[in-house]
């Protein structure tokens, strides 16, 4: 049990031995034990400890303390430190004891003094190059532990340290104007080192505002009130004889910006806008300037309004001016840091400073032409602004008003062809030119010009040649000159030559008679031979002579008649019924043919126009019908010869009515139509056929079948009794053709049969002349009421049968036998 308590507590398990491990008490709490003996009768009484016991552990001398080390060495002294034990020996250490051994020496001696606590100590009076090596022990109450392990031998002299710097600031530092900054930092070395300060390469040195604080281990530069020239390249140097170390920092002393430089600058004044320009602050304030902020103010006022306070550009349009008002216009810089001081404008009153262009001298006009001439100008003073357009107009010289020769820019050259121009007007031309403020005056007018093409004579007709001749005449053709020289062809002169002579005659004596590219040559002689030539004049002169290449013998020509076929004389010609048929070829021969016309070897119909011109014929039908079809011929004939050609004309139209319409199996429902394809299908394909009935009390047809393609139909859904008219058309691509209707009406009833045979014929009574006979009616009565029964008789042995009578009911007594 705990010594301040009364319960016991037994121990978790029984123990056969004289010892026991009692586990889970608590460090520093006092207990009582006790202990009794058990065997099978059971448990005897408890012996108990006599005093109580305090749980700690058992007290030691301590460990040796760790990491002895060297912190310096002069030729005097020896300065070191280590740590302590990592176990005390279970109670706190008192005093640590440093002992030296002299190297040559077998003992140590003891160098602290009595109670020393400090775990650094430096050996004083030693004798400079001796060599010594140290340990050091820890005591407790105990007494004095094991003493660490040995430094090195450390020989006394003077120690050498290269410099270390250990800084509290970064390479950059960022300071607003007016506030204090310092750099600080730790150093060392042996021997003491040097400490310098520069900025910028440049050696610092304590005044008013900067202070330099150096201790044997720390550094420190510090700067009151800072100004934007404090910013610069900040170098600390640590210097002694073993070598050196340097640290920097970049400090940037930030503010507002200066003013944007001046003057403002008024690139734009405008009635109702300005556009102002400036430069950027020489200082920048030690951070780039993020804006502008723009204001105006009307010299008549106090008040100044923002532009806009979001530009970056230094130029600002400044806009909702009023004319004539007189402005000022501020600009303040920002950055970061703030807003600088204000640039201010000189007054400046919003008027337009420019103008529209001035008027060009008058243009000269050159390259006329029959419909265009080209306007040549120089470019005149441009008001102030860019000229960005001309405008050329011109006008007919009698006319008043001016009309613009394009719509189209003209610019940046300073001539034009203008078109459209109408021959033989007289023309003047003017220009104005145009800037963004406006359209200038126009120039003074061009010179008048007639629009006509340089005229000069034109080159010699093309291809002459003898085209037609008779026993006095000869006909020419030619084509017209490739170049007329700009002048219209008044006509042609035409001159032939007799074989032999010299002499040129002239056919006509003035162009004019002969404006056209063929002429007659009239009053030649049967039997010579003639020369020809042709000249092409315009109002220059005449053309040098055009010669037909080989003489021409004077007489009558003949040729067989020749024929060319248009495309609607192909071998079979197609069309609908209501169009108009035209057949159309071209004849030849000389001289012209005759010209005949038919169909089917017949006179053609009194309705076909017929057109014999002296190159071709023309045969046209209007509204042609399904006869206008067969075969047509065209024949010619001259004294030289004959051709005919023929063409197979289907005049394509609705087909004529079916034939041959027959109705059978006729039922109570329905009945069987058949018929024959028209004996005239249209000249096309019959498509179909259409089928429709009637009731002959009733006055509208009812289409049964439109879509058959068989030549017989079953109408089926009649009316028992009902009484039918039925009909049928046929179709083609052109459309459906007449009906034809059946003659009289059916009725729709199932068709009649003689009845079948009476059923079980026996007597039932008999007499020496007569005989009493009975029936069952047939099985079938042949689809209509049985109105009787007829009775024959025959004799045994005989051929014939005797008629008795002919009764209604299902017996009958046969007399007279």
């Amino acid at each position: 049990r705990e010594s301040d308590h009364r319960a016991w507590t037994p121990v978790t398990y029984t123990v056969t031995r004289q010892n026991a491990t009692i586990q889970g008490l608590i460090q520093g709490k006092a207990y009582f034990f006790r202990i009794a003996a058990e065997n099978i009768i059971g448990m005897g009484p408890f012996t108990e400890t006599t005093k109580e016991i305090l749980i700690r552990d058992p007290i030691t001398v301590p460990d040796r303390p760790e990491d002895l080390e060297v912190k310096a060495v002069t030729k005097n002294s020896v300065t070191l430190t280590w740590n302590p034990p990592k176990y005390n020996g279970g109670s706190d250490i008192t005093m640590y004891v440093l002992e030296s051994r002299l190297i040559g020496k077998d003992k140590f001696h003891k160098v602290t003094k009595e109670k020393m606590l400090d775990r650094k100590f430096t050996v004083e009076g030693l004798k400079e190059g001796d060599t010594y090596e140290y340990r050091v022990s820890a005591c407790n109450i105990v007494g004095q532990g094991k003493p660490s392990f040995c430094t090195k031998p450390i020989t006394c002299k003077d120690e050498l340290a290269p410099p270390t710097l250990d800084l509290d600031f970064r390479d950059k530092l960022i300071v607003r104007v007016g506030e204090a900054f310092s750099l600080t930092g730790r150093y060392s070395g042996k021997p003491a080192p040097k400490v310098t300060w520069l900025k910028d390469d440049i050696v610092l040195k304590e005044d008013d505002r900067i202070k330099i604080k150096t201790t044997p281990t720390t550094l420190c530069l510090g700067i009151l009130k800072s100004v934007r020239e404090d910013t610069g390249k900040y170098c600390v140097t640590v210097e002694n004889s073993t070598g050196s170390r340097k640290g920097f920092c970049q400090v940037n002393v930030v503010d507002r910006p200066s003013p944007p430089v001046g003057p403002v600058i008024f690139d734009e004044v405008f009635k109702d806008h300005m556009v102002v320009s400036w430069k950027p602050p020489l200082d920048d304030g030690g951070s780039e300037i993020t804006n502008y902020i723009i204001e105006k103010k009307d010299t008549h006022k106090d008040l100044w309004m923002p532009v806009t306070s979001s530009t970056v550009k230094t130029t600002c349009k400044i806009p909702k001016l009023l004319e004539g008002r007189e402005y000022q216009i501020r600009i303040y810089a920002e950055n970061l840091y703030g807003i600088s001081d204000p640039l201010i404008s000189d007054e400046m009153k919003a008027k337009d400073r420019f103008r529209v262009p001035d008027a060009p001298e008058q243009p000269i006009v050159k390259d006329v032409t029959k419909d265009s001439a080209v306007v040549v100008w120089n470019k005149p003073y441009d008001g102030g602004k860019p000229i960005t357009n001309y405008i050329v107009e011109k006008k007919e010289t009698m006319a008043t008003r001016w009309v613009k020769a394009t719509k189209d820019p003209i610019f940046p050259g300073t001539k034009f062809k203008v078109p459209d121009l109408l021959e033989g007007c007289q023309y003047e031309f003017r220009v104005s030119a145009e800037n963004e403020i406006g359209v200038g005056d126009p120039s003074p007018p061009s010179k008048p010009i007639f629009a006509r093409d340089p005229i000069a004579k034109p080159s010699p007709p093309v291809n002459p040649e003898a085209v037609d001749k008779t026993k006095n005449s000869v006909d020419l053709s030619w084509q017209p000159p490739r170049h007329d020289g700009n002048g219209k062809i008044i006509g042609y002169l035409i001159e032939y030559q007799k074989v032999g002579d010299e002499e040129w005659k002239q056919a006509n004596l003035t162009a004019d008679s002969c404006p056209e590219t063929n002429y007659k040559v009239t009053g030649l002689t049967e039997g010579l031979t003639y020369k020809f030539r042709v000249k092409a004049v315009n109002a220059a002169g005449e053309s040098d002579p055009a010669h037909v290449p080989d003489p021409v013998e004077v007489k009558d020509r003949l040729e067989p008649p020749e024929l060319i076929l248009d495309a609607n004389m192909a071998r079979e010609q197609h069309i609908k019924a209501g169009d108009t048929l035209r057949l159309s070829a071209v004849i030849k021969g000389v001289p012209f043919p005759k010209v005949t016309w038919k169909k089917e070897d017949r006179e053609v119909s009194p309705k076909a126009d017929i057109e014999v011109t002296g190159v071709g014929s023309k045969l046209e039908i209007r509204n042609t019908v399904h006869e206008d079809g067969g075969m047509y011929s065209l024949t010619v004939e001259n004294p030289a010869g004959s051709k005919t050609v023929s063409v197979k004309v289907v005049v394509l139209d609705k087909p004529g009515p079916p034939r041959n319409l027959n109705v059978s199996d006729v039922r109570s429902d329905s009945c069987y139509l058949t018929w024959m394809e028209p004996e005239d299908d249209g000249g096309s394909v019959i498509t179909n056929y259409v089928v429709e009935r009637k009731d002959v009390a009733s006055a509208q047809w009812v289409a049964i079948s439109s879509s058959s393609k068989k030549r017989s139909h079953m109408a089926k859904y009649l009316m028992e009794g009902t009484q039918y008219l039925f009909r049928v058309a046929a179709e083609n691509q052109y459309g459906r053709g007449p009906y034809v209707e059946t003659l009289k009406p059916i009725k729709a009833i199932d068709p009649l049969h003689p009845p079948g045979p009476p059923k079980n014929l026996h007597h039932v009574d008999v007499d020496k002349t007569e005989v009493s006979l009975v029936w069952n009616r047939p099985d079938r009565d042949g689809g209509a009421e049985i109105t009787g029964y007829l009775v024959e008789y025959q004799e045994d042995g005989a051929e014939e049968w005797t008629k008795f009578q002919t009764v209604p009911m299902l017996d009958c007594v046969v007399t007279g036998l």
